[in-house]
Parts: C-alpha cells; structure tokens; sequence
C-alpha cells in the first residue's frame, strides 16, 4: 500500500516523524490503515502539535484495539474507560518527592513495556504532553527489534525459547516496599510470556522484556536477574534509542510488543502532566500465538 502521508524518520534504527498530520480528525476508512502500517513498520510514530481532547484520544486508541482499563473494578458498572493521566499534579498540588504517588512515577523510570503483568498485554501507548517540565522529564524509548536482530548469537540463545514470569509488583520493588505492597500493585497474578515475540504482519522478531520480570524460567533467581539485566542494558545502548524532550502538543505512540521504554528524572517541584490511553493486544496482534507458545513450554 503507496503512503500518502509525510514521514522522516526518527532515529537510524527505528521510529518515524509524521508530519502535518491532524490526529484528532483521524478517520478508521482512510487514515488508520496508513497509521497503522507505520506503526507496524517502524515501531514508534511521533506527531507534533497536536490538539487531542479526550474524546478524540480515545476514538483514536479504539482504532488500535480495545481501551485497556486497569480501573475497571474501581468504576461504576457499565462505566467508559477513561484517559489515563501521568502526572504529579492532584487537587492538592503537585505531590513531593518521596511522596507514594511520585515513588510510582519514579518506578516508571525503569526501562518496562507497560501491561506485561495482565492477562491481556498492551500493544501500543498513545502518549500526550499536556503540561511540560522546564528541563528533564523526556521519554525514552528502546527498540528490542533492533537491538535483537543486532545481538551476538551466544547471548540470543541464552534467552530464545524461554519464558518469563512478569508481575507488577515486581518493578515497584525496586523502589520502595511500601509502594509495592499498595492494592494496585497486587491486583493481578503473575503472568508468563515467551522472552521473544514475531510481529505476525512482517515477521520481525523483538526482544518482550521489562523491570517486571521477576523469573526466567529454567533459570534460579538470581541467574534470572543477572540475565534481564544484562538483555536490557544490551537493548538500551544508545543505537537503539529514542529520547524524546517534551512540548505541548506532542504525541507519541509506539509498538509494545517491540519497545521498551522509561521517563526521566525532572525538577519535583514543578509539575508534569502527559495523557496516556494503552490499547490492549487482540489475538492477531500476536497474543494467540505467545499463549501457544506458552503452552508447548509449559
């Protein structure tokens, strides 16, 4: 399918810049086709001045696949998913640092994929700066398909085949006992996915890790975590990624069956709000065949 639409890329190994493109008047005859074959292509897409109510943010994600809606059990039955908002800033003012709402965003500083801990993993994060920091704050992200298909044989098969254990918890860990012992880290099992994905449109392979992986089966613990740590530092060499600085407007999506990605530091003090709608995978978008996968492993 010839693209109609104005793209640059956006480093040398992945991702495009889509140009004079109005997101929020985004049509699923027309539009979402090309969009989509991006997306599937080049794994991260990132539009600039962009106008995204929440309305339209959402007709856009549901193009994708259906909202993912970690609050569910929180809503009124019958209840619409909602924008999700990434953000120190609450009715009281932005929250301090040590604050437990802040120590979760720092969690988020970790290179993750997001949702890998629920029965039904995302495939893609539509992302919107609404309120920007005066310095740091970027997100990052890291192409696991990129930095797959240039990783030495020895270290691919140390982890090809194998399965990973995920749960949310987990990376919350890392950060401080309290937080990860709050109902919302604990609200689902721990899942098991195969450690490398294909995309079922073009065949590429990626590398499906996160700082939720807390086993690597057939490996003890503490094989396991020396190994995600050695694949995630490998996947996140500067080659491979992406480091986006905010300005309003901005939108930017990418592929999670493909990317990792993490925020960055900024000042506490001062807040910082992004608009987050994650789509979740459908069965051919790969999820079929990574339970497959599963089941001969197990």
């Amino acid at each position: 399918m010839p693209l109609s639409l104005e793209i640059s890329p956006l480093t040398d190994s992945f991702g495009v810049v889509v140009h004079n493109f109005d997101l929020s008047k985004t049509s699923a005859e027309k539009d979402y086709p090309e969009l989509r074959k991006l997306f599937e292509d080049h794994s991260a897409l990132l539009f600039r001045n962009q106008s995204l109510p929440p309305e339209d943010h959402l007709r856009l994600a549901q193009m994708f696949g259906p909202i993912e809606d970690r609050k569910k059990d929180e809503r009124q039955p019958g209840a619409a998913p909602e924008v999700s908002l990434v953000s120190n800033e609450t009715d009281a003012g932005v929250t301090g640092e040590m604050d437990l709402h802040t120590l979760h965003l720092k969690a988020n500083q970790q290179w993750h994929i997001d949702s890998t801990f629920m029965p039904v993993p995302s495939l893609c994060n539509i992302l919107a700066a609404k309120v920007v920091t005066t310095e740091g704050g970027q997100t990052e992200l890291a192409s696991t398909r990129a930095a797959w298909a240039a990783m030495p044989e020895d270290l691919r098969q140390r982890i090809k085949g194998r399965i990973l254990g995920h749960n949310y918890r987990r990376s919350r860990e890392r950060i401080s006992m309290e937080l990860a012992n709050l109902p919302m880290f604990n609200k689902w099992p721990a899942q098991r996915w195969p450690a490398v994905w294909a995309n079922p449109v073009n065949g590429q392979e990626a590398l499906y890790i996160a700082s939720h992986v807390f086993e690597v089966e057939g490996l003890s613990p503490a094989e396991g975590d020396a190994l995600v740590d050695e694949l995630i530092a490998f996947c996140t060499q500067p080659q491979f990624v992406y480091s986006h600085r905010w300005q309003v407007g901005d939108v930017l999506m990418w592929d999670q069956r493909a990317t990792l990605h993490r925020g960055m530091p900024w000042p506490y003090e001062q807040p910082r709000t992004l608009a987050s709608v994650c789509c979740s995978m459908t069965g051919s978008d790969g999820l079929v065949a990574a339970r497959k996968a599963i089941g001969r492993a197990g």
